[in-house]
C-alpha cells in the first residue's frame, strides 16, 4: 500500500501543480450550483431538498470526468515519463490503483464544494437526510464507475483529446441506454433490462436514499472492471516489441 499511496500522492501533486485540479474544481462547482439554482428551479418548487442537484449530476460527471482523466496515462505517454513509471518497482495495478484514488479524491473534493448548498437547504426547510446521504454516495460510486473508464481509455492512447472523447462517448452510452428516452423505445421486459444495464438509473435509485446490494455491486464491478483492463493495458506497454 505504500507504493500505491506514493503513486496518488504523486498523482495529486501533478493535479495540483497544474491549473487542471482547479479549473476542474471551479468549473464543477460551478456548474452545480447553477443548474440546482437554475435548471432544478429550486425556488419555483418550495421544496427543501437537493433533487436538482443530484438529477443534473450523471450528466455533469458524463461531461467533466472524461476531462479529469484524459491525462492519465496519455500525457505520461506523450512526454515519455511512462517508460520511466513502469520501471519503478511499483507494479502495474499499483500504478493504476494510486491514480484512481488520486482522481477519486479530486472528485470528492469537487463534492465538497456542494455542501454549502446542503447547509442553505437544511437552514430554510425540513430537510431530508436520507436522499441527501444516498445522493452523496451515489455521486461518488458513480464518478469512481467514469473515472475507472477514462483511466483505461487513457491506457490506451497517447492523444489526450481522443481520450476525452472516447471516455465520453463510452459513458454517455453507459448512461443514455438506462434513460426512458432510450429504453422507452423497446419492449417492456427489454427496456426493464436497459434500465438496469444503465447507470443513470441505478443512480437514481439510491439518491433517493434506496441503498440496493445489487446497485452496490453494479458500481463496483464497472470499477473493477476497467481498473483491471488498465493493468491489462499497462503490462501490453511492458511486454517488448
Amino acid at each position: 500500500m505504500s507504493r500505491v499511496r506514493a503513486v496518488m500522492t504523486r498523482e495529486l501533486g501533478e493535479y495540483f501543480h497544474s491549473p487542471i485540479a482547479y479549473a476542474f474544481l471551479l468549473v464543477f462547482a460551478g456548474a452545480a450550483m447553477f443548474t440546482f439554482f437554475n435548471v432544478g428551479g429550486f425556488f419555483a418548487r418550495g421544496i427543501a431538498d437537493l433533487r436538482g442537484l443530484f438529477e443534473a449530476a450523471p450528466v455533469l460527471m458524463v461531461l467533466l470526468v472524461p476531462a479529469l482523466t484524459m491525462r492519465l496515462w496519455a500525457e505520461e505517454e506523450k512526454q515519455g515519463t511512462i517508460e520511466v513509471l513502469l520501471t519503478l518497482p511499483a507494479r502495474e495495478h499499483e500504478l493504476v490503483l494510486g491514480k484512481f484514488l488520486a482522481s477519486w479524491i479530486l472528485l470528492a473534493a469537487g463534492l465538497a464544494l456542494t455542501l454549502p448548498l446542503v447547509v442553505t437547504v437544511a437552514w430554510l426547510g425540513d430537510l431530508d437526510p436520507g436522499p441527501v446521504i444516498g445522493g452523496y454516495l451515489a455521486a461518488l460510486l458513480l464518478g469512481g464507475a467514469y473515472l475507472a473508464i477514462g483511466q483505461f481509455v487513457s491506457a490506451t492512447t497517447e492523444n489526450q483529446i481522443l481520450a476525452f472523447i472516447l471516455a465520453l462517448v463510452v459513458c454517455l452510452a453507459l448512461y443514455g441506454v438506462g434513460t426512458e428516452t432510450f429504453a422507452g423505445l423497446f419492449p417492456d421486459r427489454t427496456a426493464a433490462v436497459l434500465r438496469r444495464l444503465g447507470t443513470g438509473s441505478r443512480f437514481a435509485s439510491i439518491a433517493r436514499g434506496v441503498v440496493d446490494l445489487a446497485d452496490l455491486a453494479y458500481y463496483a464491478s464497472l470499477m473493477v472492471f476497467f481498473l483491471v483492463a488498465s493493468v491489462f493495458a499497462l503490462r501490453a506497454k511492458r511486454m517488448p516489441e
